[in-house]
């Protein structure tokens, strides 16, 4: 009997984790107009991304001086590098991840991870012709981010995308616009 109750427990032990592991990969789904980038080119998409502005999430809390640096691994995967400065901490804190298409490479359809085998949606759904400005959404109406390649980004560029999102459905104005320091590169030893 209780050998009956030892394979009981480890199938239920195992299909609880299986269903954790859908029930988070199935709730990475864009929002329905949500069109990421088409002829999307990842190999100059790569390199340091600020971020301009996003939607406050517990991981982001009290950041500033927020960016991203974007490399490839030996199978064609993004690593991801986030860091930012904590202000009521007064400290630097990294992320690392990485980043996988979702389908075809030519369409800028991410998902992401941070925690293992748990993905979310990383959509480049507005990026100039010379990839120095980027909108991003996320997996739902609560992520979004504009990036740049410098600490600022153009008010033309700004208005455009702002409009771009509200058209997708995101409330722009729940956007937290980044301080960034222009003086300080995280990617750059100090010692």
């Amino acid at each position: 009997m209780s050998l009956v109750k030892s394979k009981n427990k480890t199938f239920m032990g195992t299909a609880l984790i299986i269903g954790i592991a859908v029930l988070f990969n199935s709730c990475a789904s864009s929002p329905p107009k949500v069109q990421p980038v088409k002829n999307f080119h990842i190999k100059r998409y790569l390199g340091t991304w600020y971020e301009i502005a996003r939607f406050d999430f517990r991981f982001e809390k009290d950041l500033d001086n927020t960016s991203a640096q974007y490399t490839l691994d030996k199978k064609g995967d993004v690593i991801v590098l986030n860091s930012g400065f904590n202000f009521k901490k007064n400290e630097w804190t990294k992320a690392e991840g990485l980043a996988k298409f979702r389908g075809d490479k030519s369409i800028a359809a991410l998902k992401v991870s941070f925690w293992g085998p748990f993905y979310s949606d990383y959509n480049v759904v507005a990026l100039d012709e010379n990839y120095q400005y980027a909108l991003i959404a996320g997996k739902n109406l609560d992520y979004l981010w504009i990036l740049s390649r410098e600490k600022s980004i153009p008010q033309e560029v700004k208005t455009k995308y702002l409009k771009i999102a509200k058209k997708i459905g995101y409330d722009t104005s729940r956007l937290i616009w980044v301080k960034q320091d222009k003086n300080y590169n995280p990617y750059i030893s100090e010692n």
